[in-house]
This record gives C-alpha cells, sequence and structure tokens, in this order.
C-alpha cells in the first residue's frame, strides 16, 4: 500500500511541470495602473532667431618670397 502511495505521489508531481509545459504561448504579463490626471501648462519658448550664414572673408595670400633664406640665417646664430 505504501509504494502504490508513493508511485501515487511520483505520478501526480511528475504531471504538474508537464502541464505546465504544455502551455501552447506564454501569457504576457499585464500591469493595469490607475489612470492619473496632469494638470498644467506646456512650456513654450518666448521668442526664438535665426542666425544667418557669415562670411568669413579669408583671402588666400600669394607667398612670392622664400623663407629658406631667413630660416638658414636663424639656425646659424646663437640660441638666446
Amino acid at each position: 500500500m505504501l509504494t502504490r502511495l508513493l508511485a501515487a505521489l511520483v505520478l501526480v508531481a511528475s504531471a504538474a511541470p508537464l502541464a505546465r509545459a504544455q502551455d501552447p504561448e506564454p501569457r504576457p504579463r499585464v500591469i493595469e495602473i490607475d489612470p492619473i490626471d496632469v494638470v498644467g501648462r506646456r512650456q513654450q519658448p518666448a521668442a526664438f532667431y535665426v542666425l544667418h550664414r557669415s562670411s568669413l572673408g579669408y583671402e588666400v595670400t600669394d607667398l612670392r618670397s622664400s623663407f629658406v633664406r631667413r630660416i638658414v640665417e636663424s639656425v646659424r646664430r646663437a640660441p638666446l
């Protein structure tokens, strides 16, 4: 009798996970939240402005003189 009771208990215990594993699709968890009222005003900018692209006005300089002579002179002088 004890063996039959033990066998029935094992059978019931092993059937519970099988029933849970045969669930075709898990249900999503649903959390319900009570609605709340938010009272107030949205902030809006008081003023705005648009900056236009500025012209930089750079000019390419034409280097007509060579700086090699000045570089050689600076190397020959004693350091300060």
